[in-house]
C-alpha cells in the first residue's frame, strides 16, 4: 500500500469518525426579553379635586418571566383637574398555578397638577409639579397566553402645593381596571 493510499484511508476514517461523533450540546436558550403593554381606566381618589376619572398606560420590558421594568403614565383627562403622573416602575410577576398573577410594583417619577375651577373672584387657576412615587399591587387573570385582565390598587406619594384655598395634596389612591399584553 502506498503512502497516498494510506493517507486517503486515514482521511476517510477521520471523516467517518467526525460524522458519527456526537456534536456538543448547546445550553438551553434563555427566553428572549420582550415588551409588554398595559392600559387601564378607573378612579383616582384623594386628589386636589376629590375623586376623578383616570386613564393609565404602561410599557414594560421583561428581563425574564418574573421581572419587568418600564414606564407608567396615569392621568385625568376630564374635569377641572388635569393631572399627569409619569414614572419609571419595577414589577415582580408572581405567577400562580390557577391562572392568576400577583404583581407588586414601585416606581419613581414626576406628577403635574393643573386645577382650573370656577370663574370670577372665586376662580382657582393654579398648577404645581412634584415627585411621584407609585406603590401598588395588580391582580391579573390570564385569559390567554399573552393577555390578562387586571385590577390595580395604587397608593401615590407626592407633594402638590396649589396654595390656599386649595389644600396641599400629599397622597392619593388609584383603583384601576385594565388589560395587559405581554410574554
Amino acid at each position: 500500500m502506498t503512502n497516498n493510499a494510506r493517507l486517503s484511508l486515514l482521511l476517510i476514517g477521520l471523516s467517518c469518525i467526525g460524522l458519527l461523533w456526537p456534536a456538543p450540546v448547546k445550553p438551553a436558550e434563555t427566553q428572549d426579553a420582550r415588551w409588554g403593554f398595559a392600559t387601564d381606566l378607573g378612579l383616582w381618589t384623594g386628589t386636589t379635586n376629590n375623586t376623578t376619572f383616570a386613564l393609565g398606560f404602561g410599557l414594560d420590558y421583561y428581563m425574564d418571566q418574573n421581572f419587568s421594568f418600564g414606564g407608567m403614565a396615569l392621568f385625568t383627562p376630564v374635569g377641572d383637574l388635569t393631572q399627569i403622573g409619569i414614572a419609571g416602575v419595577a414589577k415582580y410577576h408572581l405567577r400562580l398555578n390557577s391562572g392568576f398573577n400577583l404583581v407588586p410594583f414601585a416606581g419613581l417619577g414626576f406628577i403635574h397638577a393643573d386645577l382650573n375651577r370656577g370663574s370670577g373672584p372665586t376662580k382657582v387657576d393654579r398648577n404645581d409639579t412634584s415627585h411621584f412615587i407609585p406603590l401598588g399591587m395588580s391582580l391579573e387573570y390570564q385569559v390567554g397566553p399573552k393577555i390578562a385582565f387586571a385590577t390595580t390598587l395604587m397608593v401615590n406619594l407626592h407633594h402638590i402645593t396649589l396654595s390656599p384655598p386649595v389644600a396641599d395634596d400629599n397622597t392619593s389612591v388609584a383603583l384601576l381596571f385594565g388589560i395587559r399584553w405581554g410574554p
